[in-house]
């Protein structure tokens, strides 16, 4: 496994020696009966951390999310979420499937935000006729585009304004916070509840955090319990956690760095366009000039690269397990790649 180059997400991190080690040793209970230690250690620690009164340790950040709706919305309600988002278009309907919450979808910008003005709009009355407008969920980093603390500082004073509540997955949030020379508690008390994972960038083996006050905590404890996320002896996993977040955020900026080194190298490369504009944390995308993202994966695959390629776009993503030679491997196979194909392309 280790001479595998794995650019097709973050998720795909191991953890490092001081991550196993600290599994081995952690003390451990019965986290459903809230006996395990290491979790709520965890749990203090992360809510300490981003300024919030209790978070809750989940297997999953897609759980984390559907326990937020679940807690803030009731059946019937509705949930405003922009037209790419995780929780809206990868997480498999669960708000409306299991809690009867309504999305109502606006379009992202160009930079990933949402416009409060599109927002405004689409509000529903106080009338028997319409669901009942209750939460505005966003995203940061949104495809690795990052908002800006104004813009989510103006987002808290707007849903105070309409009376809505203010979710955020975050589940590179701490991406987010490196570019933007923030705190996570900068980005997080602009929001009623957060989402943070702690398996993708930060480089722990499971695991996300649900952050708000202790009413809804414990509100959040009974549906992460209802959608089958109760854990026993989990302690082992929470220690992972723990060290992600004490010394895998201040590594990040590694991983941007070479985010911007693979996009400055591969730009220029006929027959693709680097999306220059959203290579701002540690996601490269890219744009073909043909369907050829089926051979480009085969290619690299025959390399031991693994890419996330479809059709005409690509994402690349880079994390803790990804070195700057194995970065100029896959420029180099891309390079050739792309100079065959563009000579086919031509003689065809």
């Amino acid at each position: 496994m280790n001479d595998i180059i794995d650019l097709r997400s973050d998720t795909v991190t191991r953890p490092s020696e001081a991550m196993r080690q600290a599994m081995y040793a952690a003390p451990v209970g019965d986290d459903v009966y809230g006996d395990d230690p290491t979790v709520n250690e965890l749990q203090e620690y992360a809510a300490d951390l981003l300024g919030h009164e209790a978070s809750l340790f989940m297997p999953t950040g897609t759980q984390s999310n559907l326990v937020a709706l679940l807690t803030h919305c009731q059946r019937g309600d509705e949930y405003i979420v922009g037209d790419q988002a995780h929780t809206y278009k990868y997480e498999g309907g669960g708000a409306a499937a299991l809690g009867g919450i309504q999305p109502q979808v606006v379009p992202f910008g160009a930079n990933g935000e949402i416009a409060l003005s599109d927002v405004r709009a689409v509000i529903k009355e106080d009338d028997v006729h319409f669901a009942r407008t209750r939460l505005l969920c966003l995203e940061n980093t949104q495809h690795g585009r990052v908002q800006s603390l104004n813009s989510m500082k103006a987002a808290h004073a707007f849903s105070r304004e309409q009376k809505l509540l203010l979710h955020l997955d975050g589940a590179r949030m701490a991406n987010a916070a490196v570019k933007l020379g923030a705190t996570l508690k900068d980005i997080a008390q602009c929001f009623d509840s957060v989402s943070l994972c702690l398996s993708k960038g930060l480089g722990a083996p499971i695991g996300s955090l649900l952050l708000g006050s202790e009413p809804f905590i414990k509100q959040a404890n009974r549906w992460r319990k209802v959608t089958g996320g109760g854990m026993r002896q989990v302690g082992m996993l929470a220690a992972a956690g723990k060290i992600a977040l004490t010394e895998g955020v201040e590594r990040l900026h590694e991983d941007h760095a070479n985010a911007q080194y693979l996009a400055d190298n591969l730009d220029g490369l006929v027959g693709l366009t680097v999306r220059k504009e959203w290579t701002q944390t540690n996601m490269v995308w890219l744009d073909f000039d043909h369907a050829c993202g089926d051979d480009l994966v085969a290619a690299a695959k025959s390399e031991n690269i693994l890419l996330s390629a479809h059709g005409r776009s690509c994402r690349l993503v880079t994390h803790c397990d990804v070195s700057r030679g194995q970065l100029d491997k896959l420029i180099s196979v891309m390079t050739q790649f792309f100079t065959h194909h563009s000579a086919q392309t031509k003689m065809a």
